[in-house]
């Protein structure tokens, strides 16, 4: 009997990383595009999602990362 390599399958985590982080990135530049049009009274989810979702996005694609490098149990 044959022992092929197993292939590699997507990670879980990483696209729900990469969508938060995306998601962070675009509030913070909102933010920024509305502070320099003059607007200084933001509304607070959009505040929070600029400081909230790009480093957990971050953390949870560090966390996928480094689970799927470690190699598998028998």
């Amino acid at each position: 009997m044959r022992d092929y390599p197993r292939v590699m399958t997507a990670p879980k985590l990483m696209p729900l990383a990469l969508g938060l982080f995306a998601l962070g990135l675009v509030a913070i530049v909102v933010v920024f595009a509305l502070f320099a049009a003059g607007k200084t009274d933001l509304p607070v989810w959009l505040n929070v999602a600029a400081w909230l979702l790009t480093p957990v996005g971050l953390a949870v694609g560090v966390v996928s990362a480094v689970r799927d490098s470690r190699p598998k149990r028998r």
